[in-house]
């Protein structure tokens, strides 16, 4: 039993700091989007859109290409039916990351917009900031359910 216990231990430790990791991309995430409508138009928002754009694309693959795989293998080995709960929630998320990779496909820099372009891009940005908070949650509660579930079990030592 100790033996299971150090093993699990050895693999999942680093999941925490995977995650601690992408936490950290999240929060460069939520502080880009909170400084946009503070942008003055022309080059200082252009700017602060790359750079949002560029973070929001980064913490997507991240989740999508490393945590949440990490998250489902550490599941899968405990085997208590916590993936099956955590698969209920990936196509949820799966909507955010369409409508974010469509915001930064759609999303150029401004020049010398219109009234119409910029009410549409704050209609965007508006409606970006829900899909986020939404997929925010779901995230979290993919933490709980395949990682902070089994924490105790990986930190237990008999």
């Amino acid at each position: 039993m100790l033996e299971k216990c150090r093993n699990a231990r050895e693999r999942w430790g680093g999941v925490s700091q995977i995650i601690d990791h992408w936490l950290e991309q999240r929060q460069r995430v939520i502080s880009g989007f909170i400084n946009l409508p503070d942008a003055e138009v022309g080059e200082p928002l252009n700017a602060r859109l790359d750079e949002f754009c560029s973070n929001l694309i980064d913490y997507i693959s991240s989740g999508h290409f490393e945590v949440y795989e990490q998250l489902l293998n550490e599941g899968k080995d405990f085997q208590d039916g916590s993936v099956n709960k955590a698969q209920r929630l990936l196509p949820l998320i799966q909507t955010s990351t369409d409508f974010a990779l469509d915001f930064n496909d759609d999303t150029h820099g401004f020049t010398s917009p219109t009234l119409r372009e910029l009410r549409d891009f704050s209609t965007r940005v508006s409606l970006l900031g829900e899909k986020l908070e939404e997929r925010f949650e779901l995230e979290d509660q993919l933490i709980e359910i395949l990682h902070n579930a089994h924490s105790e079990q990986v930190n237990t030592t008999a």
